[in-house]
C-alpha cells in the first residue's frame, strides 16, 4: 500500500518538507536580525527588514522598516523608524513614519513623533508626544501663516 495515496515505487514529485533556512527571508512579520539578551552594542544601527533587540543598546537607530525592543531590553539611542514596538525600557527621542506601539512593561523616557500611537495600560511614559503624519507634506492650518483674512 503506498503511503502517500501514488504508485508504491513512485517516489513524491516535490520534497514534503523544507529546511527552515529556505523560510527566513520569504516569512513576513519575523525577525531578520536579534540581539539577544546578554549582548552589549554601541554604535549606529542601519537595517533593512525587522530587528528584535533584547539586550543593550547605545547610539543611533535608524530605519524604514520595523524595530522591536524585546521585554528586558534597556535601549539609550535615537531612533528613527517606519514602526517602533516597545516592551523594554527606551531612553532617548524615537520618531516613527507609520506607528509607535508601547506594551505593558514597556519603559520610554524621551519625546516620540509619530502619526499612529497604542499604548498598553500600565506602560511608563515620560516625555512629550506629536502626533502627525511624518514624512508627507501637510497642508498649512486654517487661519494660519499665509492665509488671507
Amino acid at each position: 500500500m503506498a503511503l502517500l495515496g501514488g504508485k508504491k515505487d513512485e517516489a513524491p514529485s516535490k520534497p514534503l518538507f523544507k529546511r527552515e533556512e529556505e523560510f527566513v527571508s520569504t516569512r513576513p512579520g519575523e525577525v531578520h536580525t536579534l540581539l539577544g539578551k546578554g549582548s552589549e552594542f554601541e554604535g549606529k544601527l542601519t537595517f533593512e527588514g525587522q530587528v528584535r533587540i533584547d539586550g543593550k543598546f547605545q547610539g543611533q537607530i535608524v530605519t524604514k522598516d520595523v524595530l522591536v525592543i524585546g521585554d528586558g531590553a534597556r535601549v539609550n539611542a535615537e531612533i528613527q523608524a517606519g514602526t517602533v514596538i516597545i516592551n523594554g525600557t527606551v531612553e532617548g527621542n524615537v520618531k516613527a513614519t507609520t506607528l509607535i506601539e508601547l506594551k505593558q512593561p514597556g519603559r520610554i523616557k524621551g519625546n516620540l513623533e509619530t502619526p499612529a500611537l497604542s499604548m498598553d495600560r500600565g506602560v511608563i511614559f515620560e516625555g512629550s508626544l506629536k502626533m502627525e503624519n511624518i514624512g508627507k507634506s501637510m497642508p498649512p492650518p486654517v487661519g494660519g501663516e499665509g492665509s488671507k483674512k
